[in-house]
């Protein structure tokens, strides 16, 4: 049988432990058996802190683990006896098998889909839109309200109408410079 892959239901917050303890044990399991790769769902996440930009690995899809493997009972025994394992996705009998476009657009969210390696793609951890009223919380301007004018993706850039003196004056911002109210 070919490679194929599965998805674990693990206990909150025990996906590295699992992962970890799969990767060990199966070089200890027989032959016959055939683990491929073990993942862990996240995305890189941009946030403030202390007012310097770090990024940050979050779960995105927590207490669940995708693991590619050659199936079979004893294989599914196995897993299955791995301490923080629930289960399976899939019916009581037999584990689901993921489609490729499956994987395929869950790996492209996480980021390890087939890209190039000096691509730094980082998420925002708040998504805004034009026209939404929001609190500038670092930088020159910071504790004054403004009103969204322009959203930039690809830079992680705002521009930002911010009343000074009485005049509306636009201000590019980063994402992580503002705040929702």
């Amino acid at each position: 049988m070919a490679m194929k892959w599965y998805v674990l239901h693990t206990l909150s917050s025990h996906e590295a432990k699992v992962k970890k303890i799969i990767e060990t044990q199966k070089d200890k399991w027989p032959d016959g058996i055939k683990v491929g790769q073990v993942k862990i769902p996240t995305l890189d996440m941009a946030e403030l802190y202390h007012g310097k930009k770090r990024i940050v690995k979050k779960k995105f899809m927590p207490g669940y683990v995708f693991i590619e493997l050659d199936i079979t009972d004893e294989l599914i025994y196995r897993i299955r006896n791995v301490v923080g394992v629930m289960g399976f996705v899939g019916t009581e009998a037999k584990p689901q098998v993921l489609t490729e476009e499956e994987i395929q657009s869950l790996f492209a969210e996480m980021g390890d889909a087939v890209t190039n390696a000096n691509d730094e793609k980082v998420t925002p951890r708040i998504l805004f839109a034009e026209g939404e009223t929001v609190k500038i919380i670092d930088g020159p301007f910071a504790n004054f309200q403004g009103v969204i004018d322009e959203v930039n993706v690809e830079k992680g850039k705002l521009r930002v109408k911010v009343e000074i003196f009485g005049r509306s004056t636009p201000v590019e911002l980063d994402y992580l410079q503002v705040g929702k109210i």
